[in-house]
């Protein structure tokens, strides 16, 4: 396993990462199947464990905490986010100081340790003001209850903002920045990596398989396959169109000309570039795992990746005055 520096900070994480957004721990035999996946990651050097405590309704937060509790805690970099609802009442949600608090709480002892190693705001709150929401993080690190913190999905704005405020109030500094990115969706090739660069924030991506659209098993004119993400999930089933699809067939040829598997490729081809720190994949069971390992052995070549620019119609916005 390789490790890549969290942009300008001291902590080095494996270049893969196992998340637990679509673990299924909905019976006992699930259960187990994720959890030897989990250790299986362990052995095998990824270092990173990522999580949110609306994942499950907490139970991801509860099953991972349990999953790494014989693992030795130093050895380990652990995360989780808040944002989304975790009850009914009107404070349950959002970026608020009280919900951040409340909620670091609950996530630490569903997760068994007395500190997170990073602690993302899921998703930008409009509703708090910036400086309430930055101020209550800061203050997690001093009492150590958390080490490094950052953001999921905000804006290159957004971040800007953030950071004027840190700096006039002296707050300990953002760190990380959670974006999607895959080859279906590379926006943050646009601005984000730029800004992220600028500013030493480390960049952790998740959904690097497109939700499974790279792993392969989804076919130009074969049914979905049982059991599958698409039989239950809008958001995935939404993206298997013909035009889609017909990108994913190129794509298997190209990987299989290199001698992988689709997934494989994707995962390096989204670490070519040295701004990515990590990626967060899921592995349910061991052998999604085995595919994603295979990804730190391979490199992809400058011409490999202009066809992939190519069959996308990918270019970096650029807007010409004059």
């Amino acid at each position: 396993m390789k490790y890549r520096q969290l942009g300008n900070q001291g902590l080095r994480v494996s270049e893969l990462a196992l998340g637990s957004w679509m673990t299924d721990v909905s019976d006992q035999s699930k259960q187990e199947l994720a959890a030897q996946s989990i250790r299986e990651a362990y052995d095998n050097g990824i270092n990173f464990f990522d999580c949110a405590d609306a994942y499950s309704g907490g139970a991801a937060e509860r099953f991972l905490g349990q999953a790494l509790h014989e693992l030795p805690r130093k050895e380990l970099v652990m995360s989780s986010k808040v944002f989304f609802p975790t009850g009914e009442g009107p404070n349950d949600r959002g970026l608020s100081r009280k919900h951040i608090m409340e909620s670091i709480d609950q996530s630490l002892t569903n997760l068994q340790t007395d500190y997170l190693d990073l602690y993302f705001c899921h998703r930008f709150d409009p509703e708090t003001p910036l400086v309430e929401t930055l101020t209550a993080l800061s203050d997690l690190v001093d009492q150590g209850k958390i080490l490094y913190y950052g953001v999921s999905e905000w804006t290159p704005v957004q971040l800007l903002e953030a950071q004027l405020v840190i700096e006039e109030h002296g707050l300990h500094p953002l760190s990380v920045v959670q974006p999607q990115y895959n080859m279906f969706d590379r926006y943050i090739e646009h601005e984000l990596l730029d800004v992220c660069a600028a500013h030493g924030w480390g960049v952790v991506c998740f959904s690097p398989l497109a939700q499974g659209l790279l792993t392969g098993k989804y076919q130009p004119g074969k049914p979905i396959p049982a059991g599958s993400r698409a039989t239950y999930q809008g958001q995935i089933k939404a993206m298997l169109t013909d035009a889609n699809l017909a990108k994913v067939a190129k794509l298997t040829a190209m990987a299989e000309n290199a001698g992988t598997d689709l997934a494989s490729y994707a995962l390096a081809w989204a670490l070519r570039d040295a701004r990515v720190t990590s990626l967060i994949t899921g592995a349910s069971k061991p052998s999604q795992l085995a595919s994603n390992l295979k990804a730190e052995t391979l490199t992809l070549s400058a011409e490999e990746c202009a066809q992939i620019d190519e069959l996308f119609g990918f270019k970096k916005f650029h807007r010409q005055v004059g």
